[in-house]
């Protein structure tokens, strides 16, 4: 797939010549040029792609071109906008356009300058072209119009597996590890799980974590990542705000506190309790012995899993605990694996077969490149495609083994510009990170990676991630029935995106110990230490992106925005520190800026200066003061001017004027005093309402205006109930539906709707009657949602229903099931429902399904 991001910009820069009619002569022919020679360039796009897997400069060179491209669509965008600055009609305004032309003409010639420096790029380009041989292939250009197939063929051809599930030829490893974790020995031990990367180390350590019965057992479970860079006091921070929480005082008293205060006051948590404690990626002894003296043993049968590629580490690290080195996969077992993660495996001829069984051969039983190899295979077709994967492969042979590192390399070389961008930016998160799949799309929109059309960015966006998936290279964390709530990346996939990423320039990390960061890369990330990265020189750089992943840096004063950060698209704070609650004025000076995200522990204040950003798609203002409870906050009145935001997603109960943002698509956390009296009507793209702190005396009445409304999450204010929900059925395009809270009547919901979650409904009537009628119902789960004794399930109701959980359901003693009801259900889970005598004898043998242990209603972030 040739990439459409350069399709984009021409036909953006075409729309800008025809629009702007009174175009000042030298930048009309700034842009009418950069308009052809971008046209011309596409047709050596094709060659480029085909060429990139085997020469690095070609690939940087395609990398390049997709940076000018969106440098032009941005400068662009700069020109509108002061234009539109001195377009109000009015005597005021007429006077300041007498007053500041000269300051406006100024700004113009900027803009010319700006291009010209693209021109000089383009031309640069040019040559390198003729130096690597990149050739014209005409007529092959996919751009946006060619976007609908291509997500139609992403969505036919893309599903998933996840991976916390037991995988192929372990489950007995898992029985055994359970047991040696559950086993009546008051001593604290250690489980230690070694093998080479690949093997599935931290996927098996995380099925022990999440068992239920491990869940029920240990009052305190913990998960720290240790890598090969690691401190101790920064890992015994990270334990502590776990277990403790994250209040602005306890964080304050962490930052002070010596190595042996962190680890005083972590024994003293941890005294009186049973816990679990999760060691990942332990490559030096000295770690775990760094950190063992901070873990009491109480003798109440707490417990350590370690996992390392060492053996030295595994077997030094507790003397009397128990080491399991994790095997490789039999033939017949890697066999299973690869099948099971292949797309087609009826399109599989016996041809084709044999050649897969010498490749999985070859991958040595190493799951890892099992998985992967098959993700690359599904999308080859014909066994000639499958022939050259395989002569690939064999040029890479070492000790009759394929390098798992040639098959991650080799699945990367695969993938279109688009798709690599989208995967190198997983690079960006720190070790072991599990990111909340919304985010990442929403940043890749950002960022320009997805290609605009008549699909909406969002389920464009929504496929990539789950191609990526598909090939394995990134790995499923967290699900709620089929949406991927959660994702991360293998630490050796991790490994090779950041080496892409170097080799193009598409990132750096900032590097703590030497005080740098590459200046040719237009994206920043700093994983720690963010107040000595503010201090290094940034006059010369443009950067597109600063991603701050250092959580303890709170110092908001330092963000020099106007001099510094002009060129940004994006801007990433996650903080647990915050020592200012006022963004700086000088955020408005970010023009270009579509995505800007603010996580801490304290609310912060955005400026009247917010109006100036007309470009932002997405805006995350989120607060929590560690208790678990959020806060209600406030978002300046000129919000309401982002014509183009996508994505609110904050907590603030103050009116807010929202009748603008028509390109509203998310919109969360906000509390129900909002829409008492406001018209949604303008409203037309919402998709997606979370709406908080209902009362019994408002009405819903508006929501009946959102006609494209597919998800409502509703929450009653505490010890409230909901008011009439009847409202909800003209939202006749609703497929997910959230209810917390009591109702005191249920009413009849959508056709539409496929899953409903109810929680704390304290229903008197039996609501399964009225749900069992919904023709497309698929995953139901009642959560305290029901206070009598019997439910009744009639015939030929729940005709769709596959996933149904019945939760603290406490005074339930009987329930009733038609023969003809649920014919097509998969997976039953109950859960506390001490008085059900009897569970109907059809469910017996349906799969079981793990209790809810979280609602994911908030933002996985």
């Amino acid at each position: 797939m040739v990439d459409a991001i350069v399709s984009f910009a021409v036909q953006k820069l075409g729309d800008f010549l025809i629009q702007e009619i009174a175009l000042f002569r030298s930048l009309r022919e700034e842009v009418q040029w950069l308009r052809n020679e971008l046209l011309f360039m596409q047709s050596f796009l094709k060659d480029a792609e085909q060429k990139q897997n085997e020469d690095q400069k070609v690939e940087q060179w395609v990398f390049e071109i997709n940076s000018i491209a969106n440098d032009a669509v941005a400068i662009l965008e700069i020109y509108t906008l002061e234009s539109d600055k001195g377009s109000d009609p009015g005597f005021a305004s007429h006077l300041m356009t007498c007053a500041c032309i000269c300051r406006k003409e100024t700004k113009f010639y900027k803009v010319v300058k700006e291009i010209q420096s693209l021109k000089q790029r383009v031309m640069d380009l040019s040559r390198k072209r003729e130096t690597y041989g990149i050739r014209d292939i005409k007529n092959t250009r996919e751009g946006p119009s060619n976007q609908s197939v291509m997500v139609r063929t992403l969505r036919r051809t893309t599903s998933y597996i996840d991976d916390d599930h037991i995988f192929v030829g372990f489950r007995d490893v898992v029985e055994s590890l359970l047991a040696e974790l559950l086993k009546e020995e008051p001593r604290r031990s250690v489980i230690s799980i070694y093998g080479m990367g690949g093997l599935g180390k931290t996927t098996l350590a995380r099925n022990l974590y999440n068992s239920p019965n491990v869940v029920s057992s240990f009052q305190t479970r913990t998960w720290i990542c240790v890598s090969q860079e690691y401190n101790t006091m920064d890992l015994l921070r990270n334990i502590i705000k776990s277990i403790q929480g994250r209040t602005k005082e306890s964080l304050d008293l962490l930052e002070k506190m010596t190595e042996t205060d962190l680890e005083i006051h972590l024994r003293d948590l941890l005294k009186e309790r049973k816990y679990l404690l999760v060691v990942d990626d332990v490559w030096q002894r000295e770690a775990w012995e760094s950190l063992k003296r901070a873990f009491p043993d109480s003798k109440k049968g707490s417990r350590v899993i370690i996992t390392t590629r060492k053996e030295d580490v595994a077997k030094r690290a507790d003397d009397k605990g128990f080491v399991y080195k994790l095997r490789f996969l039999s033939e017949g077992e890697s066999w299973k694996l690869f099948c099971g993660k292949l797309l087609d495996v009826q399109a599989m001829v016996p041809a084709m077969e044999r050649l897969a069984k010498d490749m999985v051969d070859k991958c040595g039983g190493l799951p890892l490149a099992i998985v992967v190899l098959s993700g690359l295979l599904s999308h080859k077709r014909g066994r000639e495609e499958w022939q050259k994967v395989k002569d690939h492969l064999w040029q890479h042979m070492k000790d009759d083994s394929i390098e798992i590192s040639y098959i991650l390399s080799l699945s990367y070389n695969d993938l279109s510009t688009s798709l690599k961008q989208c995967f190198l930016y997983f690079g960006i998160f720190p070790e072991d990170s599990m990111v909340g799949v919304e985010k990442i799309m929403w940043l890749w929109m950002a960022e320009g990676f997805i290609p605009r059309g008549e699909e909406r960015m969002e389920d464009v966006a929504e496929c990539f991630l789950n191609e990526l998936i598909r090939r394995s290279l990134i790995q499923v964390v967290d699900t709620f029935w089929e949406k991927v709530i959660k994702c991360k990346i293998h630490d050796l996939v991790r490994d090779l995106a950041i080496q892409k990423a170097l080799e193009v320039n598409f990132f750096d990390i900032y590097d703590r110990r030497k005080h740098s960061i590459s200046s040719l890369s237009l994206r920043h990330v700093i994983h720690g230490q963010a107040q000595r990265y503010l201090s290094l020189d940034f006059s010369n750089l443009k950067l597109r992106s600063i991603m701050f992943l250092d959580r303890d840096f709170g110092k908001l004063d330092l963000l020099k925005f106007r001099n510094v950060f002009q060129h940004l698209y994006v801007l990433n704070l996650d903080l647990t520190i915050c020592h200012g609650t006022k963004l700086p004025d000088a955020i408005g000076s970010l023009y270009h800026l579509k995505f800007l995200s603010l996580i801490a522990p304290d609310p912060i204040n955005l400026p009247s200066s917010i109006d100036n950003l007309k470009n932002l798609q997405t805006l995350i203002n989120l607060f929590d003061n560690g208790s678990g409870s959020k806060a209600y906050g406030s978002l300046p009145p000129e919000t309401s001017n982002l014509i183009k935001l996508r994505h609110l997603i904050a907590f603030y109960s103050q009116p807010l004027q929202l009748s603008k943002l028509t390109s509203l698509q998310v919109l969360k956390y906000i509390c129900c005093d909002q829409w008492k009296d406001f018209d949604p009507v303008g409203l037309v793209n919402l998709g997606e309402l979370d709406m908080r702190n209902i009362k019994k005396s408002y009405s819903l009445n508006n929501i009946s205006s959102l006609k494209n409304l597919s998800t409502l999450i509703l929450g009653c204010a505490s010890g409230e109930s909901f008011p009439a929900l009847e409202y909800l059925t003209s939202c006749q395009n609703l497929r997910e539906l959230w209810l917390d809270g009591r109702i005191e009547k249920l009413h009849q919901f959508p056709n539409s709707i496929t899953m409903v979650v109810l929680l704390y409904s304290k229903l008197i009537e039996d609501p399964m009657p009225m749900l069992g009628m919904l023709p497309n119902l698929r995953n139901l789960d009642l959560v305290e949602a029901y206070e009598g004794k019997e439910i009744t399930c009639k015939g030929n109701s729940f005709s769709q229903l596959e996933f149904l959980r019945l939760d603290s359901l406490w005074n339930l003693e009987r329930w009733h099931l038609a023969t003809s009801a649920m014919p097509l259900i998969k997976g039953f889970g109950i859960h506390d429902c001490p008085k059900l005598k009897e569970i109907p004898k059809r469910m017996k043998d349906v799969a079981n399904l793990e209790r809810l242990k979280s609602i994911p209603v908030e933002l996985w972030i």
